[in-house]
Formats: structure tokens, C-alpha cells, sequence
């Protein structure tokens, strides 16, 4: 009777625990008033849908799985990496796209997206894809600012600035698109040393603004992307060594300069958020965390297929709960929430 009394008491602290942290949810020792957010399409939630671009994503089958099968702009089928961080943060279910013109005064106050699908720190990179400029996205950020201040009066949006968090992912399309462009004049090491210097200017100019609490994404492992694999993987379409190369050596270089910009910055908390490591690890050891394909999308045939090539007449898989990808390039909202979980609890340390 006392085994079966301790065995029902230690199942309900495992299915508490479970439940916990199926949620994702961290309490940060100081409440975060909002989470802002700038660079590509892994924290864009549909800012490409309004302004002149080929790369948008608010058509279906992406958004399938977000509220009731409507497609936002988000490049997933459900939520992306910007709504589990708010979420997890305590803010918010949701972070909204700052164009989206039906937004209210009170979704400013939680929080925005400014990111642009196929933005980037190069310049060249906005120009080829026709995204919003990471510098632009800036220029909106000014805009959000007056736009509070005339809500909420200048004292309080200080007080929502040094409150916020803000999530800064930027050099994804740098090194699959404009790498390759610019390294017929340059080698891998200047390019990454560039890329750097415009990711630590960004981080300044963000700083000026008002913005303490800000998180810097590092490269992903863009030769494990599934349309890096296809287009430079070879027959059995295996990782791009010298892509991942090259992505390790950019994060290596931020890392180690990220600190010494954050002792120039007054109050400020700059926190690095590894993109490459626990993606990796998902992708060789997939049946850890529950899913069956890594090296190819749910959409299409999922070796191409990306924004408008992933449509509605493209087939999708039986169970997107089982791939790590959702199109050629990005994360299924599955696993958007693994990396979040992943990544959130040292996240929170950094900060704060």
C-alpha cells in the first residue's frame, strides 16, 4: 500500500513537470513588458505581406496549423520562433507584424515584429530579395516609439524599453545568398568579419534607441538546410561542410566580440543565442525528439520548395509533427517550439 501510495505521488510529480514544460512558459526574475523583433523570415510574422516582394508566405498550406488553418505571412505551418519566445517570455501568445495595419494600440504595447523573409545585415541581401532592410526595419522602429509615445506618454515608454526584450536574426540569407555572390572578390574570413562588424553596428544603433535587453541570434547550420542540401549537398544530399563552415566561423567571431561591445554599453544585457548547435543536434539525432525526416521539408517535395513554390497545390506530408523542416528553409512550428525550449532557460539567465 505505501509503494503504491509513492508510485501515484512521484506520477503526479512527473505528469506536473511534464506539463510544465510542455508549456514552454519561463518566469523571468523581472517582468518583460515586451519582446520586439527584427531580421529575416524565422521571426517575421507577415511583414513581406505588405510591401513588394517575391518572398511571402501568406498563402496556404503555410499557416495550416495557425488558428484554424489561417495563413498570416508566417513561414511555418503554425507558429514561428518570435511567437515562442513571447509566449515563453510571459508577453504574449502571438507577436504581430508592425505593418499589419488592423493592429491595435494595445498589441503595441507587448510587443512587434519589424523582420523581413530574406532580409539580412549585408545590404546586398535586402536588395536581391527585396526585403525590408534591416536598417529600415530600424527606421520602423522609430516609427513604433513615436507611435507608444503618443499612446502611453514619453516616462512609460522609457519604462517599456528598459523592460523589453529584444530578438535580433539576421545572418541566415547573408551567408546562402549574398556569400556566395561577394566571395568572388572576397574569401569566407573577410566576408564573416564584414558580417560581424554590420551585426555589432546594428546592435548599437539598437541600443541608442533604448533597447537594454537584446539577443543576438547566431548562424544556423545553413548547409543542413534542406535547399542548401539539394542545390550543394551532392547526389545523397549531405550537409554543406564549407557552408557550415563558414556559418561556425561567423558565430565564433560574434561570441567573441559580443561581450567586449557590452561592457561599451551602459546597463545594456547582449545575450548570444545559439541557432547552430541545438539545430545540429536535432538533425543527427532526429528519433531524440521525435521526428522521422530532418533532411527534407513537409511541403512539396521538400527539397526546393519555399514560399511561393510551397503553394496550394503542393502536396504536404502526412504528419508535420514528424519533420524538423516545413519547407526547403524553414522550421515546422514543432520545431520551432523544441529549439525555444531548448534555448530559453540560459536565455533568461544572460538577461537577467
Amino acid at each position: 500500500m505505501i509503494l503504491l501510495v509513492v508510485n501515484v505521488i512521484l506520477f503526479c510529480l512527473y505528469a506536473s513537470i511534464c506539463l510544465c514544460s510542455s508549456q514552454g512558459t519561463i518566469n523571468p526574475p523581472e517582468k518583460v513588458s515586451a519582446v520586439l523583433a527584427f531580421g529575416d523570415s524565422f521571426l517575421d510574422p507577415g511583414n513581406n505581406d505588405y510591401i513588394t516582394t517575391p518572398l511571402k508566405a501568406n498563402f496556404l498550406p503555410y499557416g495550416k496549423d495557425f488558428m484554424g488553418g489561417k495563413p498570416t505571412g508566417r513561414f511555418s505551418n503554425g507558429k514561428n520562433i518570435g511567437d515562442f519566445f513571447a509566449e515563453g517570455l510571459g508577453v504574449k501568445e502571438y507577436l504581430p507584424a508592425y505593418l499589419d495595419p488592423s493592429l491595435q494600440d494595445n498589441d503595441l504595447l507587448t510587443g512587434v515584429s519589424f523582420a523581413s523573409g530574406g532580409s539580412g545585415y549585408d545590404p546586398l541581401t535586402s536588395t536581391v530579395s527585396a526585403a525590408i532592410p534591416i536598417l529600415d526595419q530600424l527606421n520602423l522602429f522609430k516609427q513604433y516609439i513615436g507611435n507608444l509615445t503618443r499612446i502611453v506618454g514619453e516616462e512609460a515608454v522609457m519604462n517599456i524599453m528598459k523592460n523589453s526584450v529584444s530578438l535580433v536574426c539576421s545572418s541566415t540569407n547573408d551567408l546562402v545568398i549574398s556569400l556566395p555572390a561577394r566571395s568572388i572578390l572576397i574569401d569566407v574570413p573577410t566576408y564573416d568579419r564584414m558580417l560581424v562588424n554590420l551585426t555589432l553596428n546594428f546592435i548599437q544603433e539598437l541600443y541608442k534607441l533604448g533597447a537594454r535587453k537584446i539577443v543576438v541570434f547566431s548562424a544556423p547550420p545553413t548547409g543542413c538546410l534542406p535547399i542548401e542540401r539539394t542545390l550543394n549537398g551532392g547526389i545523397l544530399r549531405m550537409c554543406d561542410q564549407k557552408e557550415n563552415e563558414a556559418a561556425q566561423l561567423y558565430n565564433n567571431m560574434v561570441k567573441e566580440q559580443l561581450p567586449v561591445l557590452a561592457s561599451n554599453l551602459p546597463k545594456s544585457r547582449i545575450a548570444l543565442v545559439d541557432f547552430y548547435n541545438p539545430l545540429i543536434n536535432i538533425i543527427n539525432n532526429p528519433q531524440q525528439y521525435g521526428f522521422q525526416v530532418v533532411n527534407r521539408g513537409c511541403c512539396g517535395t521538400g527539397l526546393v520548395e519555399v514560399s511561393f513554390l510551397c503553394n496550394r497545390l503542393s502536396p504536404t506530408c502526412p504528419d508535420d509533427t514528424k519533420y524538423f523542416f516545413w519547407d526547403s528553409f524553414h522550421l515546422t512550428e514543432i520545431g520551432c517550439n523544441i529549439f525555444v525550449n531548448q534555448t530559453l532557460p540560459s536565455l533568461v539567465d544572460s538577461l537577467f
